[in-house]
């Protein structure tokens, strides 16, 4: 079959769900992936055919997004801080946003001539602590996760960007007043992009969000929205070093709550910092013994 009709066919079954920009950039994706071609082949080939057996991944990848199923899901991949990430229902998508918090972190702590401890609390595919072992080759690195099936995703990652990450299972809830490590061992960075979106909020959400990514790395409760961010909080004041930084993904909506949280538990230095769509998103607070 020409390669453009079955363009057409994405463009026909997929437009009023996603819009033609999104429905071509799809495409562009999944024939780079599973053929190896590039969009410009399009331009410079418009006859170019391809085999019944070439087509095949193609069409069952159309059936999926017409269920609004993530690309990312799709191809079992997706890209974050220039590494490629294996992701599955089992990991939340990685988000452009939090590539900001990454770098900000890299930022701070790229000077740094001693070797320093990190640790990101809710891992999910572990964007964030790879990237970061990644960009601070110094660094000594640990994530922790309640979920098993997301940890073995994190260490394939791991793995596959050629990177030391300590991955363990821990329910932060449960495990908020203890000390992880002995005192010596305390860590200089504390991160974490834990679930933050409320109820309420769903409303504003994406379809293939919504009935494809895993609740349990996205929601809480209307009226205790901030149940991560007390506990992760207040672990910190037990396991980041006197002079630590801890860092935050958070509500956008909650940027004031945020700082009142940190305030609470005495972290010092704190700033509220918007990504690039102009919403509120990150925050660090100083822990000051």
């Amino acid at each position: 079959m020409v390669l453009k009709e079955i363009l057409n066919v994405f463009h026909k079954e997929l437009d009023t769900i996603y819009g033609n920009n999104e429905v071509d950039s799809f495409f562009n994706i999944l024939i780079d992936y599973y053929l190896n071609l590039k969009r410009i082949t399009l331009v410079m080939q418009p006859e170019y055919t391809i085999s019944k057996e070439e087509e095949q991944p193609l069409f069952e990848a159309l059936s999926r997004l017409k269920l609004e199923e993530p690309i990312q899901y799709i191809i079992g991949e997706t890209e974050f801080f220039g590494l490629v990430f294996k992701v599955n229902q089992n990991t939340l998508i990685p988000r452009p946003e939090t590539e900001e918090l990454v770098l900000w972190i890299i930022e701070d702590y790229k000077d740094n001539l001693e070797q320093i401890k990190i640790l990101d609390i809710g891992t999910g595919t572990g964007c964030i602590p790879i990237s970061l072992a990644k960009n601070l080759p110094k660094a000594k690195v640990k994530a922790l996760d309640i979920s098993t099936k997301a940890l073995d995703v994190a260490k394939q990652n791991a793995e596959l960007n050629a990177v030391e990450v300590d991955f363990i299972e821990l329910n932060i809830l449960e495990t908020c007043h203890t000390e992880l490590d002995s005192a010596s061992q305390k860590f200089d960075v504390i991160v974490s992009n834990p679930p933050y979106v409320r109820e309420l909020e769903k409303a504003e959400m994406k379809g293939n969000v919504l009935k494809h990514e895993p609740e349990l790395a996205l929601f809480v409760d209307n009226t205790n929205p901030l149940i991560f961010y007390k506990a992760i909080t207040e672990f910190a004041t037990h396991n980041l070093k006197a002079g630590g930084t801890l860092y935050f993904e958070i509500n956008q909506y909650l940027g004031t709550e945020m700082i009142q949280l940190l305030e609470d538990f005495n972290f010092k230095d704190i700033e509220l910092k918007k990504d690039m769509f102009g919403n509120n998103r990150m925050i660090k607070g100083v822990k000051y013994n």
